[in-house]
């Protein structure tokens, strides 16, 4: 019986030692090029310009990303990712002096990074059976929130004990490290040989790809519309969680160190969520994960939008926290169950790019609105406009004879 235990997990288990190592390094790097940059230039736009930084990289990628993603060995080209990642963010932390030199590498790191995602997705697809992929998706879930822990305290500690570029220089260890790690995982392709050609990337096949995504979209409509509506559920979390530091301090008036808590309530609310989720993931449908986990998600959300004091905002960012575990594996085990492996890279690159544009075009367009509001107002409105989401969102998954997309049986 442990045998087959440990025989059933081996790999999903090494490939979530994989993802847990690359979460955390990727916390401590974020952390220390925010710290660096600031501290070079003192501007918080200069700041605020990495963030820009990854959706536009996501543009610049995902159009064509999905076409070579689809065509290629996965296992192969996570390992070239992982090590160009590591090599360009070592070679950030030997060219830290000249701000538009971290730019233009932070912009190449990201192109990988978009490249990355979906080829990941596509290879836990093929690899996790489906009877599988919600347990898997829980721990994964549990890990993720246990980086975002983690990872900054280990960048603190770093940045008390070291210069912020050993914890940059960690961050490529680590990525070395995942390379190292997935060269043991299965060669979920083996039908693609390694002498085979991949086709040209042209804007003929550009265009081709394009199309079958359309018709997918199209064949597959109720799949590809709960698909959208939590990529716009995703969208409005940024562009309210963009203002969520001048809300803090400007409306319920925290000072550095209460919203230092505060972040840190909402990390255990992941951590929380993401454990309780864990345990009790056989017994939770996926229905139920998507639904009600993104509609208390939205909850918290105005709960802290209507907050004026630290103890309703901390009720506010524990919930949504909590919840967000519940949300994100239940879609993603519902994303993985019903797009074919075989255009999956191709889908989450082109609605990645959607996303990715629709996020900047939000983002931008709360930060102008609070030059005419108040930011309570509209940091109020992203929360009632997420709330609309999740509430279609729910009558949308609630309906009976659609149940059969929520299965977790083959």
């Amino acid at each position: 019986m442990i045998r087959k235990v440990v025989e059933y997990w081996r790999y999903p288990a090494i490939l979530l030692v994989r993802i847990g190592i690359a979460s955390i390094g990727s916390w401590i790097y974020f952390l220390a090029l925010n710290v660096i940059v600031f501290n070079m230039t003192g501007s918080p736009l200069a700041v605020a310009i990495l963030y820009i930084i990854k959706p536009l990289a996501t543009l610049f990628t995902n159009l064509w990303g999905g076409s070579v993603i689809d065509r290629v060995n996965k296992k192969h080209l996570m390992i070239i990712l992982d090590i160009i990642q590591a090599t360009l963010i070592a070679c950030l932390a030997m060219s830290i002096h000249a701000l538009w030199v971290i730019y233009l590498l932070v912009f190449l790191i990201n192109i990988a990074t978009s490249i990355f995602e979906p080829t990941s997705v596509s290879y836990v697809t093929r690899l996790i059976p489906r009877e599988q992929r919600q347990r898997f998706n829980s721990l994964r879930s549990l890990l993720d929130s246990g980086a975002f822990l983690l990872g900054p305290a280990i960048g603190a500690l770093l940045f008390l004990v070291e210069s912020p570029l050993y914890a940059i220089m960690m961050n490529a260890f680590a990525l070395y490290l995942s390379a190292f790690i997935t060269l043991f995982m299965p060669n979920v392709e083996k039908h693609i040989s390694p002498n085979a050609t991949t086709p040209r990337l042209t804007l003929n096949l550009i265009k081709e790809d394009l199309k079958v995504v359309i018709q997918f979209s199209r064949r597959f409509a109720y799949v590809m519309i709960i698909y959208f509506l939590f990529s716009v559920f995703i969208v409005m979390q940024t562009a309210v969680d963009s203002l969520e530091v001048s809300f803090a301090k400007e409306v319920i008036s925290l000072s550095d160190s209460d919203y230092l808590i505060l972040v840190s309530i909402a990390g255990l609310g992941i951590l929380i969520g993401s454990f309780i989720n864990a345990i009790f993931t056989k017994k939770l449908t996926i229905v139920f994960l998507i639904s009600m986990g993104s509609l208390m998600v939205s909850i918290g959300y105005l709960i802290f939008a209507f907050s004026s004091q630290f103890m309703m905002a901390s009720v506010g960012v524990f919930l949504l926290g909590f919840s967000l575990a519940f949300a994100n594996t239940g879609f993603y085990t519902f994303y993985q169950n019903n797009i074919p492996v075989e255009v999956i890279g191709r889908i989450g690159s082109i609605y990645g790019f959607l996303e990715a544009l629709l996020v900047i075009i939000a983002t931008s367009l709360f930060a102008a609105l609070t030059m005419i509001f108040p930011i309570k107002f509209v940091v109020v409105l992203g929360a009632i406009i997420m709330f609309v989401l999740t509430s279609i969102l729910l009558l949308i998954t609630l309906q009976p004879t659609k149940r059969h997309y929520f299965s977790t049986s083959a």
